[in-house]
């Protein structure tokens, strides 16, 4: 059981850490925008609390939830006592649902970002998908960064549109019409860094298209690319 009081210590410091990269790269504004990570080997996630600004979070400030978003308070450790954290005043983030949702229905995925980023978010207002004409983008994402159907927060409809268009796709990332990009990784910060490169290759196609019709990219070589960049490149 220290080991994981431990992990959920570990994930609440990198949870809210990486809250920062979204502020840095100007992806969120006020309080909007989330991190998650999944604990691994347990059927547990830490997420940022809703309504509390950027600069106020803390890490003790993350909230523990079960993979069904029901925050949790404490666990049994038997003998009758219980392992308690977290913040009681806090509730989970808005989005704490979807995240849930992509948590159960993907078991590779770790971590979870939604933001509101501006570019990506205007493609997502437009019902469009980003078309893959970078060799960036074939890297990153494999394609052409898809959109996921209208759905209300509330409850899991938008992790299951999540879900549901990213099953055939190279991508971390989906624009959840009318609403914003979700990003998965295979643990939290992968999730972020997705959000970034969204964002950046949103924005980059646009000012494109202001200046006329991008080129495709052929399928072929953005396989081949997406293959090279996810297998051989970096260390």
């Amino acid at each position: 059981m220290s080991g994981l009081l431990e992990t959920i210590a570990a994930l609440r410091r990198e949870v809210c850490g990486l809250h920062a990269e979204l502020t840095r790269y100007e992806l969120v504004v006020w309080t909007a925008g989330n991190v998650s990570a999944r604990v691994p080997g347990h059927e547990l996630m830490v997420i940022k609390p809703s309504g509390v600004a950027y600069e106020d979070l803390t890490p003790d400030q993350m909230v523990v939830t079960d993979l069904y978003g029901i925050p949790v308070r404490g666990m049994n450790i038997g003998s009758g006592g219980t392992l308690d954290w977290g913040n009681p005043d806090l509730s989970p983030s808005s989005d704490t649902a979807a995240h849930a949702y992509v948590y159960r229905h993907i078991p590779e995925v770790g971590g979870v970002v939604h933001t509101h980023s501006t570019y990506a978010t205007a493609w997502a207002a437009r019902g469009e998908d980003i078309p893959c004409v970078l060799t960036m983008m074939s890297d990153e994402f494999g394609g052409p960064i898809p959109v996921g159907p209208f759905a209300l927060i509330g409850d899991d409809s938008i992790g299951q549109g999540i879900v549901e268009t990213l099953k055939n796709s190279h991508s971390p990332a989906v624009l959840m019409q009318n609403h914003g990009p979700f990003t998965i990784g295979k643990d939290a910060r992968a999730a972020v860094k997705a959000a970034v490169m969204c964002e950046e290759v949103a924005r980059t196609v646009h000012i494109s298209r202001q200046l006329g019709e991008p080129l495709p990219i052929d399928q072929a070589s953005i396989e081949s690319l997406y293959a090279r960049y996810q297998n051989v490149y970096g260390q």
